[in-house]
């Protein structure tokens, strides 16, 4: 169904419906509503969270699968010991490791321990040397590349507890508290410190941050959500009844996801500030229409309107908002992006639906009456022709009575409005140089994928695992990955051993490698073995862990290079280079050679960020464009993006100007900006459509429409500005400059909408008069020519 030609209302029925259900079973409606919040409890307890890797990269893709394969087979995680006193050396402290190493390999998915004292038994006859000099002369004797693994220096040494492979993350936390309790316990001797760290301690204290950054989060959002109703609301009564709605609307999403199994991943916890943000900003839009009906109609009267006239244009604006989010799940680097903006859609609708419903059957049931005082009815009825707001002049108030701030603030921005329509095109023209100098600055914003972006830089785990980094420098490596027709060919382990020297000659960036032919070289008294039944003598040689930790069965293995500390841009560099050293040297027969690991994760989602960033702005551009086109099927459809253009530009001034950088998160603010912005702008348009039907020139609709609603437009975003606010305290660097950059494209949207969109309605609008004239004239023409 269409109205007056300028845009679709297929929703009017079901609004209708649900307008007549409110006003004539207000009850029922209730006892549906509360138990639609009953079923969101009961989903929300059946959320989950993950922090494993196929939370960064896409398994159905080859790097994704390869990882995944890796981590199945080769990449168990290992606990780390960080034992720490003045010599770690002693025979005391070497026999207290040896029972520590024991009783943790007799605990469930731990597949052995090894550390230093592995490595002085098996040169020592299987035994521990019962004095300092033995022990001394026995380091002395072991090559550097593995004691500064395990003993980088007298003061501390390494124990490793690798788990079995693809064991589930919820394990995880079960191993992480027995590797501790057995400590705890294990007596070590005096001045001696032991501290588990490594990945897996590291995930468990990244996860339960999670939940407390959630919780925290969410609670920081609604405090701020609270102040802001308390100061800029006022004029209406029920002022915190918004926060309530954002409360129904959470809750709603929570229950959704829970029985979707959507899991919450760290980005995925940053969607929750967004929809108290947006949702709050529904909320205020439905309150504002009923607080602006109730005062000339009835209550009845009041509700159908609003439902009728506030829920299309609302829902339109929602949508717009739900396509700017799409463009995250298509074109999304990673499965967090993806799982960000599904959650921001599912939220958001939420939202609606819980301002809809509950704002006018909360009216409804308590007899709803309006905030008296301000303007006298009959001076507003009297002071202008247009409607009780929307004046080219000041209202006339009455003697003795003072309008109110916000009334105030009304008339101000209803005159800016008016004056910039009157003139738009040097404003255009000056905010568009703007934009493409963001534009130009966005290119130059480097992107960081590091995970460490992701935690508190104070949170424990993360203090041990800097405090490993200082001593044994990065602790991370570059995994290549080798399929062939038998791992203990000759030929096969000569080319995996030339090769690792090679590379390490090629690349100064790398510092050692470690694989099954270095091992076998090890126990070998430094020399590889070349002969077959030599190559089964030292492979029996090795200990059965490292073994199952460098090669599966008799097809696969790993070469582990390890590297100097260096940034996730420069091993990106690194690993470039390196695929183009494993393109050029030629590899055995029946050898398929790849790199994968973490390292390499996050140089994918690198290139990832780097191909999608911009197509994924765009996207979310011509989705909203085609619908927009659907929705007005007129020119002027594309006059809310125009705000929106200059808004994802100055998101790049300011980036740049504060020193941000793109990660998993701010990756998505374009597409993002697009979608909430676009929130405010639609609103603002269909609201002067709707006074352009009443008869209203342009000028005079554009400044009565930003009149009546610039107030809720401004208090409701600046209501999503303070949910976004508590992002920025977020403990976690990436949240944190996630939320700086949101508050400040929030605060854009409610410019741009204020006062961008004046300046681009009466553009298009003189435009499309023109093309309207200039068909006229050329249809007179062609009918005089005729004649």
């Amino acid at each position: 169904m269409y109205d007056s030609g300028w845009r679709m209302t297929p929703l009017k029925s079901p609004l209708e419906y649900i307008a007549e259900s409110i006003n004539n079973r207000p009850f029922v409606v209730v006892g549906l509503i509360i138990t639609v919040l009953l079923l969101g409890v009961y989903g929300a307890t059946m959320i989950t969270m993950e922090t494993g890797t196929e939370t960064y990269l896409d398994t159905d893709k080859p790097v994704g699968s390869l990882l995944m394969h890796y981590s199945d087979v080769f990449g168990s995680d290992a606990v780390v010991l960080m034992v720490e006193g003045e010599d770690v050396t002693r025979p005391d402290v070497l026999n207290y490791l040896e029972t520590l190493e024991e009783d943790l390999s007799d605990e469930r998915y731990v597949t052995g321990a090894s550390g230093i004292v592995d490595l002085i038994k098996a040169f020592n006859n299987g035994v521990i040397p019962k004095n300092q000099a033995e022990i001394d002369a026995i380091l002395n004797s072991l090559p550097s590349e593995y004691l500064d693994a395990l003993l980088p220096s007298k003061m501390m040494t390494l124990v490793s507890i690798p788990l079995e492979a693809g064991i589930p993350d919820a394990a995880q936390e079960g191993i992480v508290n027995n590797v501790d309790n057995i400590i705890t316990s294990s007596n070590p001797p005096a001045g001696i410190k032991v501290t588990a760290t490594g990945s897996p301690a590291f995930s468990v204290e990244m996860e339960e941050d999670m939940q407390n950054s959630m919780g925290t989060l969410i609670a920081l959002a609604m405090i701020f959500m609270v102040i802001a109703m308390f100061l800029l609301f006022g004029h209406v009564r029920y002022r915190l009844l918004p926060v309530f709605i954002v409360f129904c609307g959470i809750l709603l999403t929570f229950g959704v996801m829970g029985f979707a199994g959507i899991p919450v991943t760290s980005i995925v916890i940053a969607a929750f500030p967004v929809l108290i943000g947006v949702g709050v900003d529904y909320a205020i839009q439905f309150q504002s229409r009923f607080d602006e009906e109730i005062k000339k109609s009835s209550m009845k009267e009041a509700v159908f309107t609003t439902v009728t006239n506030s829920g299309p244009a609302i829902f339109f604006a929602m949508c717009a908002t739900a396509l700017g989010f799409v463009s995250l799940i298509i074109l999304a680097p990673s499965p967090m992006i993806s799982g960000f903006g599904t959650t921001c859609i599912i939220g958001i609708a939420c939202c609606y639906l819980s301002a809809m419903v509950v704002i006018p059957t909360f009216a409804t049931v308590v007899k709803y009456k309006p905030k008296t005082g301000g303007l006298n009815p009959l001076d507003q009825a009297e002071s202008c022709q247009l409607d009780w707001k929307g004046c080219d002049h000041e209202p006339v108030v009455t003697p003795g009575t003072k309008g109110s701030f916000m009334e105030k603030y009304d008339v101000a921005i209803g005159k800016l409005a008016g004056k910039i329509a009157r003139n738009p095109v040097p404003l255009l023209v000056a905010l568009l140089m703007l934009t493409a100098v963001g534009i130009q600055l966005d290119e130059t914003i480097i992107i960081d994928t590091d995970e460490d972006a992701m935690v508190p830089q104070d949170m424990p785990a993360m203090i041990s695992m800097n405090k490993l980094r200082s001593f044994l420098g990065s602790t991370n490596t570059i995994t290549t990955f080798v399929k062939t027709d038998s791992v203990l060919d000759p030929d096969t382990l000569r080319w995996i051993n030339d090769f690792g020297e090679y590379e390490l000659s090629k690349q100064d960036q790398l510092s050692g490698v470690k694989s099954i032919a270095s091992y076998l070289k090890l126990y070998n008294n430094g020399v590889l073995p070349t002969e077959v039944t030599e190559i089964e003598r030292v492979w029996n040689l090795i200990p059965e862990s490292t073994r199952e930790r460098y090669v599966n069965g008799n097809m696969e293995t790993v070469m582990e290079f390890s590297m100097e500390d260096i940034s996730i841009p420069a091993a990106q560099a690194l690993i470039a280079n390196m695929q183009k050293d494993l393109d050029w040297y030629t590899q055995h027969p029946g050898m398929s050679v790849s790199y994968t690991g973490q390292m390499v994760m996050f140089a994918d989602l690198i290139d990832g960020i780097e191909e999608t960033k911009n197509p994924m702005t765009v996207v979310g551009f011509g989705l909203i464009l085609l619908f927009l086109i659907l929705l007005y099927r007129r020119f002027t459809a594309v006059t809310p993006l125009v705000p929106i253009i200059m808004i994802v530009g100055w998101n790049g001034i300011i980036m740049y100007s504060l020193g941000l950088t793109y990660t998993l998160l701010t990756a998505c603010l374009g597409a993002m900006t697009i979608g909430v912005a676009s929130e405010y702008t639609i609103v603002m348009m269909e609201r002067y459509l709707e006074e352009k039907e009443k008869g209203l020139d342009t000028i005079t609709a554009i400044q009565t429409s930003v009149q009546k609603i610039g107030a809720a437009v401004s208090v409701s975003g600046l209501a999503t500005v303070c949910g976004f606010s508590a992002l920025t305290l977020s403990s976690s660097p990436i949240i944190l400059n996630f939320g700086i950059v949101t508050v400040i494209a929030v605060g854009f949207s409610i410019m741009g909408a204020i006062i961008v969109m004046p300046a681009a309605i009466s553009l298009f609008e003189s435009i499309n008069e023109l093309i309207g004239n200039r068909s006229l004239n050329r249809a007179g023409d062609s009918l005089r020519q005729n004649n």
